[in-house]
């Protein structure tokens, strides 16, 4: 290949949203990826467009209650416990952040990359068949009571001060508008002004076809490493040969860590180890996605049945289900949707990327020509085509309205 082009490496949304936004800025782009697009952290997230979930993990008072989580079975947070020792340096800073001063510093940081994304979601289709997989929606969130609901004060009013307000539904109105949930949900915080993705799997192979359209490349291999004999990107090796380049975008998710290795940079990131259940065939179904607070999970209406997904579980990367997350689901499951049957059911296992701050990195790494897109822990779909377009105007030179410190691979140096 001869240059200049743009590598883009990683075929999940945000690489190929970024993609696509290069490509109409003019750039001769290639998307390399060692698996088919879309199979990775794209293809198994809750399917939604969650502008509103700015608040991260990481709340004042985390501390504290991180071990009783931990021990209790009937709470989504699990631990392979011979990980443990590995996952101590990253959990100490993860854990650092636990206060009032660096939760709403990161909230703001992901008000930027998120707090729009149905619109910047329409804006990446708009006109072409990859649009008629985004749709508009409400999303709610179900509480038993007012009381389960007031239990959450701190994050709704970072919500709240963000512009998320919620609109909220109390008593028998609750099955009215939802009639899949237990009569003990008694409550529904209803956040207009969202939406979700049918099919994130067959979105992001559409827009990886909408790119190939426009006169981008895809080439399935593994990228090995970087050429920055001079200073700066001039190619990147893959197992399947040497693609010379002018820049080059990381949107590998967890997989990216190796990769930033060789650019000097030690990130702290962990695989967040994520799970699913599709059930196929469902007898009832929500009418807009929503958050089941006792459970924490998800649950989506998609073009493959009714997915929930949430449970959390940190272990590395191996490929092994735990049995003990997707049983606590299945449980949280039958709890809210008591009378909800399905055909069949499929699990997932996939690797959320989390860094330590809960902020992703977006940016050139120094001045290498080579730019970080990664690392949007539980919000990568939500914020995915957003952070393409901010890659692509950084690489075009287009000033930023928005604080871009934030998100500076830079910031692990």
């Amino acid at each position: 290949m001869s240059a200049p082009q743009t590598i883009v490496i990683g075929a999940g949304i945000v690489g190929a949203a970024t993609a696509i936004w290069l490509r109409r800025a003019g750039h001769e782009v290639t998307l390399i990826d060692k698996g088919e697009p879309g199979m990775g952290a794209s293809y198994g997230n809750g399917c939604i467009l969650a502008s509103c979930a700015i608040v991260p993990v990481t709340t004042p008072g985390l501390l504290p209650k991180g071990p009783k989580y931990l021990m209790d079975p009937n709470f989504p947070l699990f631990m392979r416990w011979s990980y443990a020792p590995k996952l101590v340096p990253w959990l100490v800073k993860y854990l650092s952040h636990a206060n009032d001063g660096d939760t709403r510093r990161i909230a703001k940081g992901l008000t930027h990359v998120i707090g729009d994304s149905v619109e910047q979601h329409q804006a990446l289709t708009h006109g072409t068949p990859a649009a008629k997989w985004v749709q508009e929606s409400d999303y709610c969130f179900a509480y038993e009571n007012r009381a389960a609901f007031d239990a959450d004060k701190y994050v709704w009013d970072l919500r709240r001060e963000a512009g998320f307000v919620p609109e909220l539904i109390e008593g028998a109105e609750v099955q009215e508008r939802e009639p899949i949930l237990a009569p003990e949900m008694k409550l529904l915080a209803v956040m207009k002004n969202h939406g979700f993705i049918l099919n994130p799997g067959k979105y992001v192979q559409d827009l990886v076809k909408l790119l190939q359209e426009m006169g981008g490349r895809f080439v399935q291999a593994e990228v090995k490493d970087f050429d920055l004999s001079g200073g700066r990107i001039s190619a990147v090796d893959t197992d399947k040969g040497r693609f010379e380049c002018r820049e080059a975008v990381l949107a590998t998710g967890v997989w990216s860590k190796p990769l930033m290795h060789k650019l000097g940079l030690n990130v702290p990131l962990e695989a967040e180890r994520g799970y699913h259940i599709v059930f196929k065939g469902p007898s009832q179904t929500p009418n807009n996605p929503m958050m089941l607070a006792s459970g924490k999970f998800v649950a989506t209406a998609m073009d493959q049945g009714l997915r929930c997904a949430g449970v959390v579980e940190f272990g590395g990367l191996s490929e092994e289900k735990s049995k003990a997350p997707l049983a606590l689901l299945r449980r949280k499951v039958k709890e809210c949707f008591p009378q909800m049957v399905a055909e069949s059911e499929e699990e997932w296992l996939g690797y959320r990327p989390a860094p330590s701050d809960s902020l992703p990195l977006i940016g050139e790494v120094g001045s290498t020509g080579v730019y970080a897109a990664f690392g949007h822990h539980h919000v990568g779909l939500t914020g995915g085509a957003k952070t393409g377009r901010m890659v692509a105007d950084m690489i075009a030179g287009q000033p930023s309205n928005i604080d871009l410190r934030p998100y500076e691979p830079d910031r692990f140096a």
